[in-house]
């Protein structure tokens, strides 16, 4: 195809999730850490004048998150400290509010700089009461400057999806309960669990007021969707009426509502085809996961799969990295909904065995 003019990566993204032709497909990563500069932005594999370096700057792309708005709390106040165990650094933060205290420990591995949360915020059925005196406090403000700015900052390397924020659910076992609390709380106090889901609801229903007229290409619900936690039970109760809601919202602009599915698929393939999702960001094949990109476009024609390279792929010979980057391109064939993403940790020091030859794989396919 002809396009008139050589297409900027900005470019190429999207075209993807928008639908519309371009000249292959697209190589990119997250950038979501920072120096102690917090100028500087890194990738997930290395800064991008690294990477650049060697594969070139056309050759990736930039992922870089912004958000529309800007959450504040008058009558609660997070603090943190630092703190250490093991050796590992770590940061303790507690919430204060006018009904009382909660306490989150979590430390970091040094490798990723990836938290693990040692205790969380509500461990007891008493702690949601305290939870929900700072979700009622929230209120909401709109930061559409600053997000104009990132995407002026990044401009053509790539671009910058919006940030939602979590549905209830996932909101709770990631951010405030552990998961298997959660599970106890949901049979044992289930009205004290439903008050924090409506008030997460709440939030996010103000928030979509704010989202449907800002300046955004598509947005993303970072949810780390895997079936084996949720279940579809679950998902179709806490998930899909909420991505519905905003897809409705966005697609009178003619804008698509992702959501961050990484983990396996398989039991959710019926609830995520009868939803309005459409997209799936960091969507993660085998061999970690159980859905292919071959899948994925079998079960949904028309849905965006911005995938994750495979993190252990990066491990294997240049044949073996090639083997599997033409797979998937193989798997997603010329229907132009496909980006092959570094949205997960890559093996340290192994991207520039990987890189170039994942270049070479889609520089091999051709044209979507």
């Amino acid at each position: 195809m002809s396009t008139g003019r050589r297409m900027t990566m900005h470019d190429r993204m999207l075209a993807v999730v928008q639908g519309r032709e371009h000249d292959r497909v697209p190589f990119a990563q997250y950038n979501i850490r920072t120096d102690p500069d917090p100028s500087i932005v890194v990738g997930l594999a290395a800064p991008n004048a690294d990477i650049w370096s060697v594969i070139g700057r056309e050759n990736m792309g930039i992922i870089r998150w912004g958000r529309v708005h800007r959450a504040e709390q008058p009558n609660c106040t997070l603090q943190s400290e630092k703190i250490f165990s093991g050796g590992l650094p770590g940061k303790r933060t507690v919430l204060q509010t006018p009904l009382g205290s909660l306490t989150e420990e979590r430390f970091y591995e040094p490798a990723y700089d990836a938290p693990c949360v040692r205790k969380y915020f509500v461990a007891e059925p008493k702690d949601y009461e305290i939870l929900a005196c700072y979700l009622r406090d929230t209120v909401l403000h709109e930061t559409v400057d600053d997000y104009l700015a990132i995407a002026r900052a990044v401009g053509d390397d790539g671009v910058v999806p919006l940030w939602v924020g979590r549905t209830p659910f996932q909101q709770l076992w990631i951010e405030w309960v552990s998961i298997e609390n959660l599970a106890w709380h949901l049979s044992e106090c289930p009205d004290l669990v439903e008050e924090c889901v409506s008030l997460m609801t709440r939030n996010l229903r103000r928030l979509f007021q704010i989202i449907s007229t800002a300046p955004i290409p598509y947005a993303v619900f970072p949810d780390n969707i895997t079936a084996p936690v949720i279940g579809e039970t679950y998902f179709r109760r806490y998930c899909v009426p909420l991505y519905n809601e905003l897809a409705d919202i966005l697609a009178e602009r003619g804008l698509l509502v992702l959501v961050h599915m990484d983990g396996a698929l398989k039991p959710l393939w019926k609830a995520i085809g009868e939803s309005k999702v459409g997209g799936l960001e960091s969507f993660s094949p085998p061999p970690g996961n159980d859905t292919s990109a071959k899948d994925a476009l079998s079960q949904w024609p028309n849905m965006r799969l911005l995938l994750n390279f495979p993190s252990p792929a990066h491990l294997g010979t240049q044949e073996q990295i090639y083997e599997t980057a033409a797979r998937i391109l193989q798997e997603a064939g010329h229907s132009g909904h496909l980006q092959i993403q570094i949205s997960e940790n890559v093996p340290a020091g192994v991207w520039r065995q990987s890189f170039p030859v994942i270049v070479k794989a889609i520089e091999d396919f051709g044209t979507p």
